[in-house]
């Protein structure tokens, strides 16, 4: 039977069962008919914390190493920033010096 949401609440168990496995979020008493126990859906919830908890703990480690990695490639970048303005720099006075050379000749 294919359940297409028009079907009335006089099924049958085995209705209930198939209804129950399309749509898990059902009362009580149809959980109870295919088995499924408080203690069973209590360990199941709680498996889902423990699995979201160690789902979050490791995306806080890696955003933790990401903001690592960032500081460190900044300051690389900086570092190489201020080599090449020292660069420059020194180019810029070769060349002045340069220029003042050859105007008095």
């Amino acid at each position: 039977m294919a359940v297409t949401g028009d079907e009335s609440d006089t099924g049958t168990a085995s209705d209930l069962s198939a209804h129950h496995l399309r749509n898990p979020a059902t009362s009580s008493f149809c959980q109870s008919e295919e088995g499924t126990s408080a203690h069973d859906s209590k360990h199941l919830t709680e498996d889902a914390i423990h699995k979201r908890a160690i789902r979050l703990m490791k995306n806080r480690e890696a955003a933790r190493e990401c903001r690592r990695k960032k500081k460190e490639y900044v300051r690389c970048l900086e570092t190489r920033v201020a080599l090449l303005e020292d660069q420059n720099k020194a180019l810029m006075d070769e060349l002045r010096n340069l220029k003042l050379l050859y105007r008095h000749h």
